[in-house]
């Protein structure tokens, strides 16, 4: 028996609105504005306590570690914390910024999963994303990637592989650009991917961030059965209009497919070739242009959505305020209800402070299938509960502000919360020292 863990990142105390996202228009959109870290955390937890109510695998990762001075220093900043910042705020703000960036919070990019029942040794694989397109995220791969090994932490269950090479070709986005599905008849990991060296077919006005050839490695390293992976590429247009993840315009769970025309070049053909692979388990729902635009799709976030499997076996999707805001957007979720589908429930989520950012439900969890010694194996206290849930709000409540602007950034003050925060939160998940600040000179990285 296995049972699908939904890991949420928990929301980082520097969570603010920087617009240093290009070709995600929410972010960019709300560049400048004040942020709010503790209702930012606390929205994500109610989403975690929401799906935990519904009988829904819950777990937790911990925010990265920021802010990253180390960046600043390796870009040419000088002096002691308050002189860096200061110097920073004046002659590199984007760069500051990154430095601050709380994007861990989407977990979603943290990895690439693949579970032991579609690998050829039988174990549960990860490879963390190396996230090169982005500054600000490319920091995060190696503290991903030393927080997953402490948590997928044996040996004989897990295997968390190293990111990918940090180079343009091989850039890798995680999950948000990969989604499995499985039927009683077949597997199939679908890929999607944005650009490659070979192809003319491309976005012209935002930046394609997965390369097929990321793809096409991570899928090595997943150490899939033959057969199981499918290669697609995003539509164009859609990254041109803001889909700058696959996950923006489709979500998949199990044998079921959510999806806008614009989210894959050519969609009837890959719908057929999906049927094709998983038989007649396989059911999917997909809004046309004249029934969900593509840019209102893209704003309300109706396919950041989660899709989940409850309890009984039925599915539910777990969507945006936003998209109950959007009129468009309800009327085509409400219709995925209503259809012959698995889909049997429809939940809105509360994340305001994560989507002004660009980040919706989907965003903020990493989906890992898990066998019963698999979890039981699992390293820390991340699996949620009740007493998981009321420790981490009352170090949010004690810890986090509530406002946080740009210009807060330069304060030597918040940079030592900060740190007390996710020194009391890796203390609460039972990770033990898994930042850089917390960790002594002798240890090994």
């Amino acid at each position: 028996m296995a049972r699908e863990l939904n890991f949420d990142g928990l929301v980082g105390p520097t969570h603010h609105h920087a617009g240093i996202s290009p070709g995600n228009l929410a972010s960019l959109s709300h560049a400048g504005e004040a942020g709010n870290p503790r209702a930012a955390a606390l929205q994500g937890l109610a989403k975690m306590r929401l799906l935990s109510g519904l009988g829904v695998g819950q777990a937790v990762l911990p925010p990265g570690p920021r802010p990253d001075l180390g960046l600043l220093r390796r870009v040419g900043f000088t002096g002691d914390d308050t002189t860096i910042l200061a110097r920073a705020r004046r002659d590199a703000p984007a760069l500051l910024s990154a430095a601050f960036s709380a994007s861990a919070m989407w977990a979603a990019n943290a990895a690439s999963v693949a579970p032991s029942s579609d690998t050829a040794d039988g174990r549960v694989h990860l490879v963390p994303a190396n996230l090169v397109s982005m500054l600000h995220r490319s920091l995060e791969a190696a503290p991903t990637t030393r927080a997953l090994r402490r948590i997928f932490a044996d040996p004989r269950h897990h295997e968390v592989h190293e990111p990918l090479p940090a180079t343009e070709l091989l850039s890798d986005e995680g999950a948000a650009n990969h989604t499995r599905l499985a039927t009683a008849t077949g597997v199939v990991h679908l890929f999607g991917w944005g650009r490659a060296r070979d192809v003319t077919v491309r976005p012209s006005v935002h930046p394609a961030r997965q390369a097929r050839e990321a793809s096409a490695a991570v899928a090595r390293l997943l150490g899939l059965r033959d057969g199981l992976a499918l290669l697609r590429q995003q539509s164009p247009r859609g990254i041109d209009r803001g889909a700058f993840h696959s996950d923006v315009l489709a979500v998949g769970n199990d044998g079921f497919l959510m999806l806008h025309e614009d989210a894959f070049l050519e969609p009837t053909a890959l719908l057929a070739e999906l049927g094709a692979r998983l038989g007649d388990g396989f059911a999917f729902v997909m809004a046309r242009e004249g029934e969900l635009g593509l840019d209102e799709a893209v704003r309300s976030y109706a396919f950041n959505s989660q899709v989940v499997t409850l309890p009984s076996g039925a599915m539910a999707v777990v969507a945006p305020r936003e998209a109950e805001q959007s009129a468009e957007s309800r009327r085509f979720l409400e219709r995925v209800v209503a259809e012959e589908n698995p889909i049997e429930a429809l939940y809105y989520a509360d994340v305001n402070d994560s989507m002004r950012n660009g980040g919706g439900p989907a965003c903020l969890r990493l989906r890992v299938r898990l066998s019963e010694p698999e979890e039981r194996a699992l390293g820390g206290r991340v699996l949620f509960d009740a007493a998981l849930d009321q420790a981490l709000r009352e170090c949010v409540e004690r810890r986090y502000r509530d406002r946080l602007t740009t210009d807060d950034l330069v304060d030597p003050v918040f940079v030592d919360e900060c740190r007390t925060a996710l020194d009391e939160l890796t203390t609460i998940l039972g990770l033990g020292s898994v930042y850089d600040f917390q960790r002594s000179a002798t240890e090994t990285p």
